[in-house]
Parts: C-alpha cells; structure tokens; sequence
C-alpha cells in the first residue's frame, strides 16, 4: 500500500494520496511510516523538477498534498507522553533558496521526536543564523536546500559559524534535494541527512553525546 502512496504523490494525484493516507491512519499504519513514504515521493518529485519533468505548478501541488497529510498525520503522532525537550535544534534554508516543504517536515519530525526547533524559513542569510546561534543556543544546526545553488550557501554559512567562532558549538546538519556525501565534505558540515528520519538519527545521537 505505501508504495502507492508514493506514487501518488510522485505523480500529482492529490485525491489518491489523501484517500490512500486515510486508509493507512484507519490501518493503524504507523504515522512514522506514511512520513517516510511521503518523503520519498517529494525525492522523486525534486528530481524531476531538476531534470525539467516537473515546474513550480507541480512543486507547489507537492507542497500542499505534504501539508495535508501532515495535517492528518500531526494528530496521531502527537500523541506521545509530553517531555521534557531533548535538545534545542536551529533549522533553515540557506540564502538564495525559498523551497521549505522537506525542512518544514524535518522541523515536524523532530518536534514530534521532543526536540525545541527554531525554524528560520526560507532564504536565510549567514548573519542571521550567527544571531540565533547566539540567543537560541543550539545544540544543532541544520541547513536546508532544494536547488544546487544551496551548496555554496551551505557552505558560505558553515564558514561564517567558523569565522564567529561557534564552530566548536554546534554540529551542523545538511540536507534536501541533491545534497550528499561530497557536497556534505565541500560544505564542511558535519553529516548530511539523506531524509527526515535520517536528520532525527543525527540529532538524538549528537545530543545525548554531548
């Protein structure tokens, strides 16, 4: 069932999403589950607007189905036993970039996991995430870009914490469209997180480290 899930979605059919969602929250699907899926098809769905098959009307669709399911899945997720915050992580997209849909559901994912999240938005510049480090306090930052021109920006970024001497501070996260393990090492970050669950993994083992 989850693989049609993601091919619903991968092929802009709202209505099968939303109804197909809906039956796997009536299954007692775990929502962790139907999150993972949906963030698959938003991979596939990010490839094909960098090979040209998909534009901005087709990213949008994207977007407000995640939002929906999100939506129906918020809920159930919600109901883990309150705690206390695991740690306090700093998330945004990099300068030059206006996409959000997987680091508003990465932002989603940790909230859920009991992490407090400061969510910067969209097209976030180096100055700006200085100042949060300096008043939020993270123990982790997480820097998200969809285009490949978020590369530079990642990496412009990591050098700025460096430069303001809050490298040693934090740990830093990257992640979104096509990042991986090079851009990852031409970033300077510390791991890239190839999906939401991935950027949960790094979070809960960098902070119980510390």
């Amino acid at each position: 069932m989850s693989k049609k899930l993601v091919k619903a979605i991968a092929d802009m059919q709202e209505e099968s999403a939303l109804k197909q969602v809906n039956q796997m929250m009536a299954d007692k699907v775990e929502p962790a589950v139907i999150m993972d899926d949906a963030m698959e098809a938003m991979e596939i769905v990010g490839q094909r607007f960098e090979d040209g098959t998909y534009f901005l009307p087709e990213l949008m669709l994207a977007g407000e189905m995640m939002n929906q399911i999100t939506e129906q899945v918020k809920p159930e997720m919600a109901k883990t036993p309150v705690t206390e915050p695991k740690g306090k992580i700093l998330i945004g997209t990099v300068a030059g970039d206006i996409h959000d849909i997987g680091k508003n559901i990465v932002s989603f994912m940790l909230e859920v996991n009991r992490f407090e999240v400061l969510d910067l938005g969209v097209d976030v510049p180096p100055d700006k995430f200085l100042e949060a480090i300096r008043e939020f306090k993270p123990q982790v930052v997480a820097l998200s870009g969809f285009l490949t021109l978020a590369f530079d920006a990642m990496k412009e970024t990591i050098e700025a914490i460096q430069g303001a001497g809050l490298r040693d501070e934090v740990k830093i996260m990257i992640g979104g469209g096509q990042v991986n393990e090079e851009i990852n090492k031409y970033a300077g970050a510390d791991a890239y997180g190839k999906d939401a669950m991935a950027g949960v993994t790094l979070a809960k083992k960098w902070i119980v480290a510390k």
